[in-house]
């Protein structure tokens, strides 16, 4: 199926199905891109994952895009859908303001969501609702802070361990 064609018929569908749940749709470079209301993405998953003619049944990317000058929807999650079969892909978006990170837990749509979503809370902050285990996968539990949000400087500059002479600095 052209890609275009793609595009048509899931807004066509997510559309009908979910009304005003759904925001727009466009191209991007060659993938389908579909953003829709945060609170139903878990519909929206599973709608996908279960209708016989686009059967998105594989998650195969899900990452947090930090916008800081983006006022009111700084925050973004984006989720790659795959049918495996036909070879079709398209990517799902939602926005969000920082006053208020609560996202649906992809988990009971597709079981990978489980670390992906870890990952996003252990680097953004974002806390995935009905999470079976939501704690950080990668960094100390204390650390403090979520790492990959702009706000952060990117390097420490109380370290004495770091000589800047050997990196062109």
């Amino acid at each position: 199926m052209e890609t275009q064609a793609l595009l048509t018929l899931v807004e066509n569908k997510l559309k009908a199905q979910f009304g005003d749940g759904f925001i727009s749709s466009k191209m991007n470079v060659d993938y389908p891109e579909f953003v829709v209301k945060r609170d139903i993405i878990c519909d929206v998953a599973d709608f996908l994952y279960k209708d016989e003619e686009l059967a998105f049944q594989y998650l195969t990317t899900m990452a947090t895009i930090h916008y800081p000058d983006n006022a009111g929807q700084e925050f973004a999650v984006m989720y790659q859908l795959h049918n495996l079969p036909k070879n079709l892909r398209i990517r799902i978006k939602i926005f969000f303001s920082t006053s208020d990170v609560n996202v649906p837990s992809l988990t009971p749509v597709f079981s990978a969501a489980n670390w992906m979503e870890r990952q996003e809370y252990d680097f953004y902050g974002i806390i995935f609702r009905g999470h079976p285990n939501l704690k950080r996968i990668l960094n100390m539990d204390d650390l403090g802070y979520f790492p990959m949000r702009k706000e952060y400087a990117l390097e420490d500059g109380t370290r004495e361990d770091k000589d800047d002479k050997m990196f062109g600095r």
